[in-house]
């Protein structure tokens, strides 16, 4: 009789310590699910930033490209040869004479 309590016993206290090392190893496999979800998480936010990231700097490349296009779009439309051409052909108008000049100062 004696044998069997204290099996009995025993079986309890082993019981006892499955369950903790239950615990212990569930919670140890669901910090590192929550460690490896957010590592993927981390790597694939990277990813999509770098994207982004390229996408701006092409973008940033086009409009530096379209900018310089429009300056040099904007100097010719201001050359004074084009200015005075478009002045006596289109318009009629003539250079003035000396005596139609007045100089302000």
């Amino acid at each position: 009789m004696d044998r069997v309590l204290w099996m009995d016993e025993g079986t309890k206290v082993r019981s006892g310590f499955r369950k903790s090392h239950l615990l212990w190893f569930a919670l140890l496999t669901l910090f590192l699910i929550v460690s490896s979800l957010f590592f993927v998480w981390s790597r694939i936010q990277t990813i999509q930033l770098g994207y982004e990231i390229s996408n701006a700097l092409k973008e940033g490349r086009a409009l530096v490209e379209t900018n310089k296009k429009l300056r040099l779009e904007m100097a010719t439309l201001k050359s004074y040869a084009r200015i005075e051409r478009i002045a006596t052909e289109e318009l009629g108008m003539s250079k003035p004479r000396p005596d139609q000049v007045i100089v302000i100062r």
